[in-house]
């Protein structure tokens, strides 16, 4: 599921149903189905979008891993972080 996002959505056009979908697959689990978890909604969206990107260690594991790694692009991120930012 994953891959199709990296691998099918060029950058500009990742759809809703493809964010929800890797959110859903990679993110959910720490991070809950409302991004209620771990993840500060204040912090500035470059900010976050960096994060996603290079990964973060927390105080206590697990830690977040770096997307860009795994293909994620900064497009994607931003992307994902507007979709997270949305969940309530």
């Amino acid at each position: 599921m994953a891959a199709a996002f990296l691998i099918s959505v060029p950058a500009s056009s990742a759809n809703y149903e493809d964010t929800a979908a890797f959110y859903n697959s990679k993110c959910k689990m720490c991070h809950g189905a409302t991004a209620e978890k771990k993840l500060d909604k204040t912090k500035a969206d470059d900010v976050l979008i960096q994060i996603v990107l290079d990964g973060k260690t927390a105080e206590k594991p697990p830690n977040m891993p770096a997307y860009k790694d795994k293909g994620v692009t900064p497009e994607q991120a931003k992307v994902l972080v507007e979709y997270m930012k949305s969940l309530k």
